[in-house]
């Protein structure tokens, strides 16, 4: 057993120092078969096919299959990104020919598919198969909710539920390769990219994000419905300064190693075999030109043996962060730290040879990088079957399936977090009441997929009105008023609002995010409502009827005034396809709500960054009826959460007791066995997420004030009570000590049993020594 960082607390100086070795602990045995790394970044032989193919290709097909384009003979309705390096359709299949294409991205429909795959296995040279990427984040046709709300329901299962269906409809669009799922942890609710996440918590992340990758890929990775996943964006991404989207990441390895590597580790333990490189730079090196992260510990510490690609242009964007000199030394810095394929710029082709030819890219790393991508085509099966997952007639019946609308709607209605319900308002009664539909987004069908949902059919989008019309016993008894739009009043619109207010017996209040106010390039400043919104709200209240709030967004929120004081409150985020329908089904309780939130809600927006696993400091936060004064602590609000990581109500009660260890002494290679009792409390069944979370008590690094180890879902019938179980071992109670080792150390530990970050039964143990 190796050793590690060293134990020190008031109670004892020195003790024996007890850790394991970080290759221990985060070597893999993902990878493709007859491919192994003899060192950081080397590679030994493929098959006898790929090493035959690189025998044969010349140095600018070996560039092309190194590069990635937009799919411009199939290009999507809508703006993906921006247009750089746009090529028409005749001349990418001039360059598909000429072997200078590996794959394209962003593109719809087997016809187009089919064109550009025999151009390539039957017009080129080597015949060497394209793959088809996608942005597939959260569906294709059928739109589900956008990972961060997906993650709400502490369900993997639905996750790779949800994952698989994107994958079938996805794959029968001709497409292979999904650039998903996004496993940044994101402590800043600035950043629009959280969206696309899991939240703020690792372990949430870590279990999401395998659910994800088992979902995308299914059993076989060369099955026809199977979609290679990507872990992205490697790394730090969640981590930028201040939110700010691209902006810089100054961190520790500490922090890099424990908060925002692990999830990509459980990703690829899972089977993902493919990596992106992430826009921004950590400590004044970019992502994509960063060999430590890319080489040394993607592939030498953790044996990935999977292919890297660059995000959109990323590489080409070396020359603007000032790391490289122009787009030729851009070039070579990727490709020698370890980029594999460059996405869109289209500079491996342009330079790559040239840079060869000068001695300043061994030929060996461009041989690497090409063993890399064509084994991947090969396990994906395309040199067998290259019109894989081209097929009419699949793409007919695998598009918005009724089983793919009903798991839209059920996964819709999971992921709803119930954040108040003062005096049971909810659920209303289908029957006997006269609702006021009021807010921009009640009859809103373009802000109901969210963001990252472009090949999404807007066609099949259910609106709040529609759903809620569609379970009301009367749909007469539903007025709408838009109030003002998302950003701006309307002429007469608070004047309409208030009137539909006072006609009506509650009032549901569609207020928050447009799709386009989260997501890349959307970070915000303030996180709370639009002031016309907020304007509305205050209106709406002044009539004095029972409100529900029903929010929409992206990110957590800051809530004020109207809204936070509102009696009831749902986080319904962006929900997709069946919004209206899992909205309503929550609304009128034909689903019992079971979802929790995966990131804090702020009090206010200059409280972010903010996460609950926060660390403690030599003056930690005050007890309500302590004294307020030089602590950590802001001067206008407390340091805590409005709203924290965990939290989520339920039309029923649950009530945990009885916590019980089989030990309270945890040897070195022993589990820690935690039983509690959860028993529904109320008068109707329901679901409830129990948490684990552990802290250690003293170490040789000040660790966070609590840190989610477990979770599980338990349902339970009205008076129904019934034991749950956990299991710890040392692993989880490691972090990143001296060297960057992973380690434990003996010692105490608090435990909580809890149903949110803050509150929960406590008990103790104690980690011994080897």
């Amino acid at each position: 057993m190796a050793t590690g960082g060293g134990r020190r607390g008031p109670e004892r100086q020195g003790p024996e120092r007890q850790g394991v070795d970080r290759r221990a602990v985060l070597a893999g045995a993902t990878g493709l078969a007859g491919y192994a790394l003899t060192g950081a970044g080397a590679a030994r032989a493929a098959s006898p096919r790929v090493e035959a193919l690189i025998a044969r290709m010349t140095v600018e097909e070996k560039a092309g299959q190194l590069s990635c384009y937009s799919d411009m003979i199939r290009p999507p309705v809508g703006d993906i990104n921006p247009l750089v390096n746009q090529r028409n359709t005749q001349q990418i299949l001039v360059d598909i020919r000429a072997g200078r294409v590996g794959a394209l991205v962003n593109g719809v429909g087997v016809e187009g598919a089919l064109l550009a795959q025999t151009a390539a296995v039957e017009q080129s040279r080597l015949r060497i198969p394209l793959l088809f990427a996608a942005d597939v984040i959260h569906g294709f046709k059928t739109i589900y909710p956008i990972p961060l709300a997906e993650s709400a329901s502490f369900d993997p299962g639905l996750a790779e539920r949800t994952a698989r269906a994107a994958a079938v409809e996805a794959s029968s669009y001709g497409n292979h390769w999904t650039f998903a799922p996004m496993v940044d942890v994101a402590r800043d609710q600035r950043w629009g990219r959280g969206a696309e996440g899991s939240g703020e918590d690792v372990f949430l992340g870590e279990v999401m994000a395998q659910a994800r990758v088992r979902g995308f890929q299914g059993r076989d990775l060369s099955a026809p419905d199977s979609l290679l996943s990507t872990a992205k964006h490697f790394a730090a991404y969640g981590a930028v300064a201040a939110g700010l989207d691209y902006n810089t990441v100054d961190i520790s390895e500490e922090t890099l190693r424990e908060v925002h590597l692990p999830p990509f580790k459980a990703a690829f333990d899972a089977g993902c075999l493919a990596v992106m490189s992430a826009f921004n730079d950590i400590n004044g090196v970019p992502a994509t030109a960063n060999r430590h992260l890319l080489t040394d510990i993607l592939r030498g510490e953790w044996n990935f043996k999977g292919v890297v690609i660059s995000d959109y242009t990323a590489d080409q964007e070396l020359v603007a962060h000032g790391y490289a000199a122009d787009d030729k030394d851009a070039a070579r810095l990727a490709i020698l730290a370890g980029v594999d394929i460059s996405m869109q710029s289209g500079l491996y082709s342009r330079y790559l040879p040239e840079l060869v030819a000068q001695g300043l890219v061994p030929m060996a790393a461009v041989d690497n990088a090409v063993r890399r991508v064509l084994s991947l085509k090969e396990t994906l099966g395309l040199f067998d079957r290259p019109y894989r997952s081209i097929d009419p007639k699949a793409q007919a019946a695998n598009t918005a399936t009724p089983a793919m609308r009903a798991l839209s709607r059920e996964a819709g209605a999971r992921s709803i977090v119930l954040l108040r319900n003062d005096g049971g308002l909810l659920p209303l009664p289908v029957r006997g009441r006269k609702l006021a539909l009021i807010g921009p987004f009640g009859e809103d069908r373009d802000n109901i997929l969210g963001p990252w949902a472009f090949f999404g059919d807007k066609s099949l989008g259910v609106d709040l009105a529609t759903g809620i019309r569609e379970a009301m016993a009367d749909p007469s008894q539903l007025i709408v008023a838009r109030g003002c739009d998302v950003e701006n009043p309307i002429p007469g619109g608070y004047d309409q609002a208030v009137a539909a207010a006072r006609a009506a017996d509650v009032v549901l209040l569609a207020v928050g995010e447009s799709q386009n106010m989260s997501g890349e390039a959307q970070s915000r400043t303030e996180i709370g409502l639009p002031r016309a919104q907020q304007q509305l709200a205050e209106l709406v209240a002044a009539a004095g009827k029972p409100t529900v709030v029903l929010l929409r967004h992206g990110r957590a929120l800051v809530l004020e005034g109207a809204v936070k004081a509102a009696p009831a409150v749902l986080a319904t985020w962006f929900l997709g396809t069946e919004t209206g329908h899992a909205v309503a089904d929550v609304l009128f309780g034909k689903v019992n709500p079971s979802a929790r939130l995966p990131v804090s809600f702020p009090h206010e927006s200059g409280q972010e960054p903010y996460a609950y696993n926060h660390r403690t400091t030599g003056r930690p936060a005050p007890q309500a009826d302590d004294s307020q004064e030089y602590k950590a602590r802001w001067r206008t609000t407390r340091n805590e959460a409005l709203y924290p990581f965990g939290h989520g109500l339920s039309y029923t009660s649950f009530a945990l007791s009885d916590v019980r260890l089989s030990t309270t002494r945890l040897a070195w290679n022993d589990k820690l066995s935690i039983t509690v009792n959860v028993a529904n409390t109320g008068k109707v069944a329901g679901e409830h997420v129990v948490q684990l979370y552990i802290r250690d008590r003293v170490a040789s690094r000040t660790r966070p004030v609590r840190e989610l180890k477990r979770f599980v879902r338990v349902a339970l019938k009205p008076g129904e009570r019934r034991d749950v179980r956990f299991s710890l071992e040392r692993g989880s109670l490691m972090f990143v000590g001296d060297n960057d080792r992973w380690i434990a150390e003996p010692g105490m530990f608090d435990l909580w049993v809890a149903n949110s970050a803050v509150d929960g039964l406590t008990a103790s143990f104690e980690l011994l020594g080897a």
